[in-house]
């Protein structure tokens, strides 16, 4: 069998390694991969567009295609390659819309009750800073576009609303994802991802996660595409779920029907608990990056046979099975990630690393690991508990060395 996955971070190292494990005679091949997906399948080189892969994908005859970065969705990649009748997991272009354009995510939230934070949108430059002038409470500012995860600041004083808008749309430090932007009620309380599979009838959630998202410790500084998580989330109760499933998992799965927005792939709850109940703050219409690291070493289940049942309609809900146990991830990064940092630096210490661990940004050049991105590599710890998770993940984190080695040291505490 022979399996395309796309994308280039430690998700698509992570998602190889699970579908080998299930099926050791499968071929993989990666667009454009990493050194670590060069390691384990084929990295395909030299294709400039969305069309070029979809021809590449036809004339080596790929039984599966795994979208694994959104910037694929948005290109439509999906509709293109439904058009040449390949198989491919993901969602079509209109309902990616649902991650890479916040306005219509709220605005789909909003027709259908899904429970969200209050919100503005914005246009204008002039009309959001008056905006600003009148609120008296903390506030997310966020772009209408993704921005690679790193369109959302927070601000808690009238200064710091006015450097975040003045970045985002006049500066345009996030380009024309900022033409727009969403002033949304900043929400106190805990935030959890829950990642799930669509098979077109059903969503059906993977285990809870706490993603942390900022380059500093104890929630501080930028957002980052993911600096740590922790599998499953302690604050993720009983009680905590039976809201998710009735304010916003069912809300949505009913919106997907009314709209049309039918797909088979993964669907990403972006959650805030609060005392009030809990909120939905974003949509990502993908395997969230680094949670699936943290999930794929918990998951028991065939991958391969649960993405299969999905795409090919043979059941309504789908079975996942999950070890008992709890999982740790550290993100290893380039010092100055996620604004200007040095790549080309010596990786020591990784050839005596036990699994499970991902490459994220790194290749491999005569014999010798070298950085080659901001996210460099995902340390794994399991355990019977968080505690015990976390210590397994740092402990391994000593082994790995290299110039300008930053992570964060409080991941789940």
């Amino acid at each position: 069998m022979k399996v395309l996955i796309l994308g280039s971070g430690g998700r698509e190292h992570a998602i190889g390694k699970k579908l080998l494990k299930d099926l050791y005679s499968i071929d993989l091949y990666f667009y454009p991969g990493n050194g670590g997906t060069d390691q384990i399948g084929k990295n395909i080189e030299k294709i400039q567009t969305p069309s070029e892969l979809c021809f590449f994908a036809k004339k080596s005859a790929i039984d599966l295609t795994i979208v694994g970065s959104e910037v694929f969705l948005l290109e439509k990649i999906v509709d293109i390659f439904q058009n040449f009748g390949l198989k491919i997991i993901g969602p079509h272009y209109l309902a990616s819309r649902l991650e890479g354009d916040r306005v219509f995510a709220k605005y789909f939230m909003n027709k259908y009750g899904v429970r969200t934070p209050k919100y503005e949108i914005f246009s204008c430059y002039q009309k959001a800073m008056d905006f600003l002038e009148k609120t008296t409470y903390s506030v997310a500012i966020k772009t209408r576009g993704i921005a690679a995860g790193k369109g959302v600041l927070l601000v808690k004083n009238k200064n710091e609303a006015k450097k975040a808008l003045n970045s985002i749309m006049k500066d345009k430090k996030f380009g024309k994802s900022g033409n727009q932007v969403i002033i949304e009620e900043f929400l106190q309380g805990n935030e959890a991802s829950i990642i799930s599979i669509f098979n077109g009838k059903n969503i059906i959630p993977f285990l809870s996660s706490k993603d942390y998202k900022k380059i500093g410790e104890k929630e501080t500084g930028l957002n980052t595409g993911g600096m740590g998580t922790i599998v499953p989330n302690p604050h993720m109760t009983n009680d905590v779920w039976i809201d998710f499933k009735k304010n916003i998992l069912e809300p949505t799965l009913e919106g997907l029907f009314l709209e049309k927005l039918t797909f088979f792939g993964f669907i990403y709850f972006g959650l805030m608990i609060t005392s009030n109940g809990v909120y939905l703050l974003e949509y990502n219409t993908r395997l969230g990056d680094p949670e699936i690291q943290t999930l794929f070493p918990l998951m028991k289940s065939n991958f391969l046979q649960i993405i299969q049942s999905s795409l090919f309609q043979q059941k309504d809900i789908i079975n996942i099975h999950w070890k008992k146990l709890c999982s740790c991830c550290v993100v290893l990064s380039s010092k100055g990630y996620p604004e200007k940092y040095e790549s080309g630096k010596i990786i020591e210490g990784l050839h005596s690393l036990k699994e499970p661990f991902y490459i994220a940004g790194a290749k491999k050049e005569k014999g010798k690991w070298i950085t080659s991105s901001g996210r460099v590599l995902n340390i794994i710890g399991v355990g019977k508990s968080i505690d015990e998770a976390r210590k397994i993940a740092y402990d391994k984190v000593k082994k790995i060395h290299f110039e300008n080695l930053y992570f964060r040291k409080d991941i789940g505490l």
